[in-house]
């Protein structure tokens, strides 16, 4: 398993209650495909540097996570396909 920093943004119509719910979907996602979440840190509502889908701001949420190379392709195209993610990126740390 590698390690990778996933790093998504939430749509900002999602009631503020239920952004935790959003998080743990997307802690689901992960673990569901054998992977382990190290650590999760809600950044809370940001602005954008540029309108998505006429939204100017989003939740942040930045996620420390374990994952096999072979299921992080699956991983990102379940979140492309997700209405309540605007965006995400999942970057391979360095091996150091």
């Amino acid at each position: 398993m590698h390690e990778y920093e996933l790093v998504v943004v939430i749509d900002p119509e999602i009631v503020e209650e239920d952004v935790p719910a959003a998080i743990e979907r997307v802690t689901a996602a992960v673990t569901s495909r054998g992977g382990e979440i190290v650590e999760t840190q809600p950044w809370g509502r940001r602005r954008l540097a540029y309108p998505i889908n006429r939204r100017t701001e989003g939740n942040y949420v930045i996620s420390q996570i374990k994952l096999d190379p072979a299921r992080a392709h699956e991983l990102e195209s379940g979140f492309a396909i997700s209405e309540e993610i605007l965006r995400h990126l999942l970057i391979r740390k360095d091996e150091e």
